[in-house]
């Protein structure tokens, strides 16, 4: 989508395809790791995505049959300029505040765990927008799902940089979502406080102890449990 100062614009969909917003900036993550495909897609490369391997204990859920229903989420975004083949992929909570009806999709998800993840969105669930790759990362505000997954545009184009020559539109592999801005958290959650209850938690007991923003850091799209949403959510109340 255009930005002020930006010389290039997001392509866009077929109108059968398109959400109500412009599409937002990419959100795949500098630090994304690589993780199992499906069965399906084993034998198939990822376009612009890591090659690392991973046991099966550690292949997405989906894939072994045995899933856990979650209902919250954890997304990751950019907040600062970093361009990727000419293309700044910076995307804020700013950024998706600023977009007619404050929607905007989640595109250029490059990481089949991700991606698996977003597919098992449902319209009406909440996430934490979560600012990554920047100088202070943290959770900076709520979101939630407005349309369900769909075929990711940008595999399809050849000038966006996550751009996938494997992926075809009779067999589309990146999928992405639409969401909506609710609001800011009251004030911003470092990742450095997370990380304190975190850690003490992991002793004692608590909601955040297996959190993966932990034990799967890199991974761009989370799952949250019930639990460890609201002991997140308590922070806002509380001094940093």
């Amino acid at each position: 989508m255009s930005r002020p100062g930006k010389k290039r614009s997001r392509a866009t969909l077929a109108d059968k395809e398109r959400p109500a917003a412009k599409f937002a900036k990419s959100k795949i993550q500098e630090e994304e790791e690589s993780m199992m495909p499906t069965a399906k897609e084993r034998n198939s490369k990822p376009g612009q995505s890591g090659t690392g391997k991973v046991t099966k204990k550690e292949a997405c859920p989906s894939a072994q049959g045995s899933k856990q229903a979650y209902s919250h989420w954890l997304m990751k975004s950019e907040p600062e300029s970093r361009f990727e083949k000419g293309v700044d992929v910076k995307f804020g909570i700013e950024d998706l505040k600023a977009q007619p009806n404050q929607t905007a999709c989640w595109d250029g998800v490059r990481n089949y765990q991700a991606r698996n993840f977003m597919r098992d969105m449902k319209v009406g669930q909440e996430a934490f927008f979560y600012h990554s790759n920047c100088k202070e990362p943290g959770i900076a505000g709520i979101i939630k799902i407005v349309k369900e997954a769909y075929p990711d545009h940008t595999q399809f184009d050849k000038k966006d940089p996550h751009y996938d020559s494997s992926s075809t539109k009779e067999n589309p592999k990146w999928s992405m979502v639409d969401v909506q801005f609710v609001r800011l958290t009251k004030r911003f959650i470092p990742l450095s406080e997370l990380k304190a209850h975190h850690q003490a938690q992991r002793a004692s007991g608590g909601p955040l102890k297996d959190m993966t923003l932990f034990t799967r850091q890199r991974l761009s799209i989370q799952p949250l449990t019930d639990e460890e949403f609201e002991f997140v959510l308590s922070l806002e109340e509380k001094q940093s």
